[in-house]
């Protein structure tokens, strides 16, 4: 094989590893980005906090004519943080004070100060005094305290079930069977499967065993808390429920005979068939379907490991003088800068391994902040748009949300429609409307008769504001709000309606009929 050398032009892009630390940040959210900087600052000895929020952060606002007022938003901004600085110094101020009036009241000890000569029966108590239940000495100094996670529930419903069963006497047998129930217990309190293959398993390692004693520990277990536990269906769930409630209720009485015999007609919401096989008058079966209501088909999920999410807003939007203000939180992550006593022992003409360390994290330190920078200036400029195109959302609400895609956004702030996707993920926007996702202000359109056009968004809102003031005896079907949207002047196709009422998990018609 011969061997040339060949000249060739090309491009090719090249992430540099700026560039991708700065679209890593981009998409992170507050609480990673949280993360994200107590890991440098850990890190980094370049990275220092600051006293003041990031420059960036200062605000800018959007008017109604669509200008931008950064000089008015950005003093805002700043008597914001300086406000927030004064408080968080007077409540460390007042942090300091507690924790050195409680340091004075340790009680200080050593070997010399334990008697020598003590009574058989002596506590510690009666040697020392304790230690203030309230007092701060009552967790390691520098330990957060942490009073979600300190009182969240983390029990499951098996855990919950073992305790009942632990205050239940028992034979050993029985005990066995007792635990390959609550071990055969789903989440939502039923059974995962039927009492014959339960049985079977058992009597692999007890042959003498019978069904009978299995379905009498069954019956046992089935009055422990919650309600219809244990259950094999819903059927047996409910009944499980309405037999704890006072019998000689006679709306109870027509319930039990309603979900023993005829579930399925109460399903198919077929009232009239109902009615003629229980021989009750409108009234009563109304009065036995609110009893059901207030039954759980379900009663293990609202036991369990309960685990909150917190979702802290990015960016602020308010109202002040007929023109919308858009802040970004200066609360989110802290003002980061440069440690100058150790960025001035860098040498230029020193290649040691000191100074080498030094002058690289001090390289790493600035690329951070430039790249928390552009995170910032990118999250506020693309906020301030979309609250431009839907100021009249902010103003009215869902229904008057405007058709926007990345597209239209990308083309405003001259950005490439990923950077735009970045930016609105998992970042939340406060508004007078409430807490939104900044996704949520995307939709597609749907074109109306006038020529103009109609956003995703506004649809489900009208449909479900439609839904919600139905007569609940004729409940509106879908093609009957297709109907009632074409006569305000919105084209909508009927399978559309079912996607967009079953996204908002809104049942069909046929299920959403009442008799009152």
């Amino acid at each position: 094989m011969k061997q040339s050398l060949q000249l060739k032009l090309g491009q090719q892009l090249t992430m540099t590893p700026q560039l991708q630390q700065a679209i890593r940040l981009l998409q992170l959210s507050t609480l990673d980005l949280q993360a994200e900087i107590q890991e440098a600052l850990d890190s980094n000895p370049m990275l220092d906090v600051g006293e003041e929020d990031f420059d960036s952060s200062a605000a800018s606002s959007s008017g109604e004519n669509g200008d931008l007022n950064h000089n008015e938003a950005s003093d805002s901004a700043t008597e914001s943080a300086q406000q927030s600085k004064a408080e968080a110094t007077k409540s460390d101020s007042s942090t300091q004070t507690n924790d050195d009036s409680s340091n004075t009241a340790e009680t200080e000890w050593n070997e010399d100060n334990i008697p020598t000569d003590l009574a058989v029966d002596t506590s510690w108590d009666d040697i020392y005094d304790p230690i203030p239940t309230g007092s701060g000495l009552s967790r390691p100094d520098g330990e957060d305290y942490d009073y979600d996670s300190r009182r969240a529930s983390s029990e499951s419903l098996q855990d919950h079930l073992y305790w009942q069963l632990n205050l239940t006497p028992m034979s050993a047998l029985d005990n066995e069977i007792a635990e390959t129930l609550i071990d055969a217990v789903e989440p939502s309190g039923m059974l995962n499967q039927n009492l014959a293959e339960i049985f079977e398993g058992l009597q692999a390692h007890h042959e003498e065993l019978e069904l009978d004693e299995v379905v009498a520990v069954l019956h046992r277990l089935q009055q422990f808390d919650p309600p219809g536990v244990f259950s094999q269906d819903v059927r047996e769930c409910l009944l499980i429920q309405l037999n704890q409630i006072d019998n000689g209720n006679r709306d109870v009485e027509n319930a039990k005979e309603l979900v023993k015999n005829y579930l399925e007609l109460l399903g198919g919401r077929d009232f009239k068939q109902l009615m003629r096989k229980l021989k009750l008058k409108e009234h009563e079966l109304q009065a036995a379907i609110e009893v059901i209501q207030k039954l759980n088909p379900r009663p293990g999920e609202h036991i369990g490991e309960n685990t909150t999410e917190y979702v802290v807003p990015d960016v602020f939007v308010s109202k002040i003088n007929n023109r919308w203000m858009v802040e970004l939180n200066p609360d989110i992550a802290p003002k980061l800068r440069i440690n100058s006593d150790y960025a001035s022992l860098v040498k230029r003409a020193d290649s040691s391994a000191d100074n080498v360390f030094l002058r690289d994290n001090l390289q790493e330190a600035r690329w951070f902040l430039k790249s928390l920078q552009s995170r910032n200036e990118t999250l506020l400029k693309v906020s301030t748009c979309i609250v431009e195109k839907q100021q009249g959302f902010l103003e009215h609400g869902p229904e008057a949300m405007r058709p926007m895609v990345l597209h239209d956004v990308a083309e405003i702030v001259e950005m490439h429609e990923s950077t735009i996707s970045r930016v609105t993920t998992q970042k939340y926007m406060h508004t007078p409307q409430g807490i939104f996702e900044l996704k949520y202000f995307f939709s597609s359109h749907v074109a109306t008769d006038s020529g103009g056009e109609c956003s995703s968004t506004a649809i489900r809102a009208i449909i479900r504001k439609l839904v919600a003031a139905e007569n609940t005896r004729k409940p509106l079907s879908d093609s009957k709000i297709t109907a009632l949207l074409a006569e305000q002047g919105i084209q909508v196709a009927r399978r559309t309606i079912a996607k967009y009422r079953e996204s908002l998990n809104i049942p069909p018609s046929n299920e959403r009929k009442r008799l009152v």
